[in-house]
């Protein structure tokens, strides 16, 4: 369903690719869904379409471009996590790829949406604080979120955590429900990945993707947009 396009950071002029799902009916909005440490996996690419087909066009960013560039072909390689890790301290976890998240929102029209995954649950925190052009975002299991409470999301905001998570620590809840008592943090049953194929718990899935597309569809998605 989707394609592969270019996208070039307006800080250095730098070309990245992204995976670009487009909408064959009614336009909601827009969604920049920024990838776990493996990349713009097969899983993700799926997911991807599968937000098109419910009306969000969407972009799929690959924020590692600068160190190593491809779509991968399996959804977690093992042997490759070091290398993987490597990249997302390269980032600080995502602190510096906010000008590959801006040049994804800006290509698309409003209202734009975010929504993370594990790496990309810290990048799409960090973009909700940074970014402009958001509408609202959705992070799930952001490993290193409670690394950045001094960054307050400027859009609504909800996060996705599993209770049995052995990355976030019940001390990383704790201190990011003290520095934003009104924030929603939603606990599922299962771990790091309760979304993707590393962890899928389907019930706990589905529940955080309603919860997601709700709150969407509170700050914008279609009105009106076609």
């Amino acid at each position: 369903m989707g394609e592969t396009v270019r996208l070039t950071s307006a800080r250095d002029g730098f070309e990245f690719d992204a995976y670009h799902a487009d909408v064959s009916d009614a336009r909601r909005g827009g969604l920049v869904l920024l990838h776990a440490l493996w990349g713009v996996t097969p899983h993700l690419r799926g997911l991807a379409d599968s937000y098109a087909e419910a009306g969000y066009e969407t972009l799929l960013p690959s924020l590692f471009d600068r160190f190593q560039r491809g779509f991968p072909e399996r959804d977690i390689e093992p042997a490759h996590l070091e290398r993987q890790n490597g990249f997302g301290r390269a980032t600080g976890w995502g602190a510096e790829v906010m000008d590959a998240v801006q040049a994804a929102i800006d290509a698309l029209a409003p209202p734009v949406f975010a929504l993370g995954f594990c790496f990309g649950g810290t990048t799409a925190w960090l973009a909700a604080a940074r970014c402009t052009g958001l509408s609202a975002m959705a992070s799930y299991y952001g490993g290193h979120v409670a690394e950045y409470l001094d960054e307050t999301p400027k859009v609504p905001t909800i996060l996705h955590l599993g209770k049995s998570d052995v990355l976030i620590p019940p001390a990383d809840v704790a201190a990011i429900r003290e520095a934003y008592p009104d924030l929603p943090v939603y606990m599922y049953e299962g771990g790091h990945a309760f979304a993707g194929p590393g962890g899928h718990e389907p019930d706990s899935a589905n529940l955080a993707r309603l919860r997601t597309l709700a709150l969407f569809a509170r700050n914008g998605a279609g009105r009106g947009e076609i």
